[in-house]
């Protein structure tokens, strides 16, 4: 079996640019053969050594390609996922994973019964600031956690007619675009919520897709407020976490995005590492001592994704985001449409 992945990608927009040709170009076991491009070569200029082609599926009928990465509107990724797997291809597919819990529970028999793998891109696992959560919780410091408050806030007043996000189409909106990391790290933290309560607007002028929501995840002894808007000039904490002993609350956003979008690739010993004036803050409370400091944020780590797809395939490695979990991401969702459409909690059905 040869040990070096042979890898195409569809589309080389912002997704297939910024987030997955930079890892799949620095990574030893990933080799770019083909990326699909309807109107320019500009994956070219980067890569000179791989093929630009108009037609995802020539991509399908290349027997060197075995790993093929979805990067299209999500409207198109149900179909093409289907494709890719009919043609005896694995996939890698841009979160989210399709527009319906039915669709996405559609391509997991098509890949089981064809005995090929789903990988869902839910890179902000990898996030430095999730990753030290992750480890601030498994240490018990802050005691049984209460809450849990996440934002993913931006000011972009002005509607962009051009982008298919802003479109009122299956897929498109803040909470399919940005809600779906949220949720996803919500659910990877504390599993399976009880109901969920949300409220989904359009706020901006002239807006059709919904660009603001606030999500309330219940859990038995727990609240998960989940939130990401559009108009907020003003940016507040990213997260904010209380226990019985104490608080964590943690500003600004992982630096790998802006880093990727300047064009630097993803290496060097610093790649992923936070300026010390972003770390987390924690408050607690531990025999009759209050101390209250900053917790170093772990360095972030998208190609964490990709080290995993190669060990899936290749050592048989267990999936770090399993094709299920990704699934009810868009359940989740599914849900808190008809929630914020009712006005009432909706019980989760997962």
């Amino acid at each position: 079996m040869k040990k070096t992945i042979g890898t195409g990608i569809i589309g080389f927009g912002l997704s297939g640019k910024v987030f997955h040709a930079p890892f799949l170009h620095i990574s030893q076991g990933f080799e770019i053969k083909k990326i699909v491009e309807q109107h320019e070569k500009e994956s070219q200029l980067i890569y000179p050594y791989i093929d630009v082609v108009e037609d995802y599926k020539e991509l399908l009928n290349d027997a060197e390609i075995e790993l093929i990465v979805v990067c299209t509107p999500n409207t198109l990724h149900f179909q093409m996922v289907s494709d890719c797997l009919k043609a005896g291809k694995h996939v890698v597919v841009e979160k989210p994973f399709t527009p319906t819990s039915k669709e996405a529970d559609e391509l997991i028999k098509l890949a089981k019964s064809l005995d090929r793998k789903i990988f869902v891109y839910q890179n902000r696992r990898w996030d430095g600031d999730f990753l030290t959560i992750k480890k601030v919780l498994k240490t018990g410091v802050l005691g049984n956690i209460q809450e849990y408050e996440a934002h993913f806030d931006r000011f972009k007043p002005e509607v962009n007619s051009l982008a298919w996000r802003e479109f009122p189409i299956p897929g498109a909106g803040i909470l399919y675009d940005l809600g779906s990391h949220l949720i996803d790290q919500a659910l990877h933290l504390f599993g399976k919520p009880i109901s969920v309560k949300a409220n989904i607007q359009s706020q901006r002028e002239g807006g059709e897709a919904d660009d603001y929501f606030k999500l309330i995840l219940n859990y038995k002894s727990l609240n998960v407020i989940l939130s990401a808007g559009m108009l907020v000039e003003g940016i507040g904490p990213r997260f904010v976490i209380h226990g019985v002993l104490g608080s964590y609350v943690k500003f600004g956003i992982d630096p790998q995005e802006e880093n990727l979008r300047t064009g630097r690739m993803p290496e060097g010993e610093d790649w992923g590492s936070e300026n010390p004036e972003n770390w987390g803050m924690i408050t607690i409370d531990y025999q009759d001592l209050n101390i209250d400091g900053s917790i170093e944020t772990e360095p972030g780590n998208y190609m964490g994704f990709y080290d995993n797809v190669f060990d899936v395939l290749r050592n048989d490695g267990d999936m770090s985001v399993k094709t299920k979990e990704a699934r009810n991401v868009i359940r989740l969702i599914e849900l808190a449409f008809e929630s914020s459409r009712t006005d009432k909690a909706i019980e989760i059905d997962f």
